[in-house]
């Protein structure tokens, strides 16, 4: 069977889409990112690796990643199964409120979070999502409060199997490097303030530098720097939104040595300055 990327089909200004896709072989996100809406990754068939605020996640067949809005985030082939199919479906707070406004105020479920599915609820979750899908596609009259009411269905099963499965399981682990890596960027997450550097985690963890290097990048979709320097700027922007201190404080506080170095770095990112962010994003 060979690759099956099927349109996405997308209603209003991203207030909702919806994707199937089929691959087979490694593949994996170019880079990892955010984005303004909800995101619901359901996987038909096979294993995927996602990465997801800090923590390696294996999800596995009948299983769902919901992912809140600007929470960052990247999937990548498995080791063990690298083929696989899933249904991706995206959609605003604005779509599900016009439809049901006590739904819409369970959202985002709180968080992002893994999801796993008894055997007896995946049939209808997926059946749910394929009507959704071939509703987008096919455009039959009134198809657009058709979707949002499956969306909403979908949103209160959802909402139930949370409240029935009680504490969220850890991530599944299938190789020891998963729970190394989510150690690790634990770590950075909690101490990005301080100097840290590949040699130092690779002395703590017991990590050879290159072979962290090689596999942090392929299950975060991040080179080890990269991705201390995305957890800095992302405390800065939100000091930058909601402090008066100033942008050297706030440099320094986040883990830049030089001012300079922090500018480029935000620039780099954002593709703005911190006081051009600060006065576009101030709350």
């Amino acid at each position: 069977m060979t690759d099956r990327i099927g349109p996405k089909y997308v209603i209003g200004d991203y207030d909702f889409s919806i994707q199937h896709m089929y691959r087979k072989g490694f593949s994996a996100m170019r880079r990892p990112h955010t984005h303004p809406f909800y995101e619901i990754y359901y996987l038909l068939e096979g294993e995927r690796v996602y990465f997801m605020n800090g923590n390696v996640h294996t999800v596995s067949k009948g299983e769902m990643m919901f992912i809140h809005p600007d929470d960052l985030h990247s999937t990548a082939s498995s080791e063990e199964v690298p083929e696989f199919e899933r249904i991706l479906l995206s959609f605003s707070h604005r779509f599900v409120e016009e439809g049901d406004a006590e739904i819409a105020a369970l959202l985002p479920l709180d968080r992002s979070r893994h999801i796993r599915l008894t055997v007896n609820e995946q049939p209808l979750i997926e059946r749910f999502l394929k009507r959704m899908h071939h509703e987008a596609e096919t455009k039959p009259p009134h198809y657009i409060s058709y979707i949002r009411s499956l969306l909403i269905q979908l949103l209160i099963l959802v909402n139930r199997a949370e409240m029935t499965a009680g504490e969220e399981l850890p991530g599944k682990v299938t190789h020891p490097m998963h729970h190394k890596i989510s150690e690790i960027a634990l770590y950075i997450n909690r101490n990005f303030h301080q100097s840290i550097t590949l040699e130092q985690i690779s002395r703590e963890f017991y990590i050879s530098p290159s072979y962290l290097s090689r596999v942090f990048k392929k299950l975060t979709g991040f080179h080890f720097r990269e991705y201390l320097q995305v957890v800095r700027i992302r405390e800065a922007q939100k000091k930058l939104t909601t402090t008066k201190e100033s942008v050297q404080m706030i440099s320094e506080q986040v883990g830049f040595e030089h001012i300079a170095h922090f500018n480029k770095t935000f620039k780099k990112l954002t593709s703005t300055t911190p006081l051009q962010y600060r006065k576009m994003n101030r709350k």
